[in-house]
């Protein structure tokens, strides 16, 4: 089994700052599938989005309460080409409104960063080196 690509459905209060944020950050949208009642994220091309979803538009696809930012149902792991990567996006998410909930984290092959966005969605921005790994 194989999927052709993911689509992580996640649900924000304020779409306009919500687009401000993850632009900032240095990513792009596809407008195609964004209007006024969602945007999507591209995380790579053809293969990862983040649907970020108006709260209100948001309770028509789940019969289940919308998370309000204060519980953990997900964290949201994103891996980046070059450990720098790491630290400039989550230096810009702390500079434009995310938060912190964890500090980062170096195991030597792989190291990671967090931050909670506006929304309170936690995110994970990590570099591996698997070559490095001792046997």
């Amino acid at each position: 089994m194989e999927v052709k690509s993911i689509y992580v459905n996640l649900p924000v209060r304020d779409l306009a700052r919500t687009r401000s944020f993850w632009t900032t950050l240095g990513f792009t949208f596809n407008e195609d599938f964004s209007d006024d009642k969602a945007l999507c994220l591209v995380l790579n091309e053809g293969l990862m989005y983040s649907m970020l979803i108006s709260h209100e538009y948001f309770t028509t696809f789940t019969n289940r309460p919308v998370s309000d930012g204060t519980t953990t149902q997900v964290l949201v792991a994103i891996q980046v080409d070059r450990r720098e990567q790491v630290d400039e996006i989550v230096g810009l998410a702390l500079k434009n409104g995310g938060t912190r909930y964890k500090e980062s984290t170096d195991h030597g092959w792989m190291y990671y960063d967090c931050f909670a966005d506006p929304d309170g969605h936690q995110w994970e921005v990590m570099f591996m080196d698997v070559s490095t790994i001792s046997a």
